[in-house]
């Protein structure tokens, strides 16, 4: 039996974490999500046009989940693509939700990084 080279126990690592965070998001569970990120956690994310905004810390970032539920109960995140090296992974996804009661989608990537088995940096790009 060949045994993982540091690399692939890290990239394994780095791609349960995130498919950790991924399951939470898509029950709406924003304790799980919490529970997937470092104590000083980043999120960068799509909006406002054009940079999106920066929230630091559990805090800052438990307010955007908890808004992000909040705002739609039908909030969804589909990987198309997930591929990772090291502490770096990439999600290519689509983001569904209802919007003025009509279906609506948006696809966008997500560019992670993992520490120690937890997400320390999520930034967010979308094709909006």
């Amino acid at each position: 039996m060949q045994m993982m080279s540091e690399l692939e126990y890290e990239t394994a690592a780095t791609l349960a974490a995130v498919e950790r965070f991924n399951e939470a998001f898509n029950r709406h569970d924003v304790d799980a999500i919490m529970a997937t990120l470092t104590d000083d956690c980043i999120f960068e994310n799509t909006n406002p046009f054009p940079d999106g905004a920066r929230y630091e810390g559990h805090g800052a970032v438990r307010e955007v989940w908890v808004k992000v539920f909040h705002g739609s109960s039908t909030a969804h995140f589909e990987s198309e693509e997930i591929f990772a090296s090291g502490s770096r992974c990439v999600v290519s996804w689509v983001y569904r939700k209802t919007k003025e009661g009509k279906p609506w989608h948006l696809r966008g990537i997500d560019l992670f990084r993992v520490r120690e088995g937890k997400i320390a940096e999520t930034l967010s790009y979308d094709k909006g």
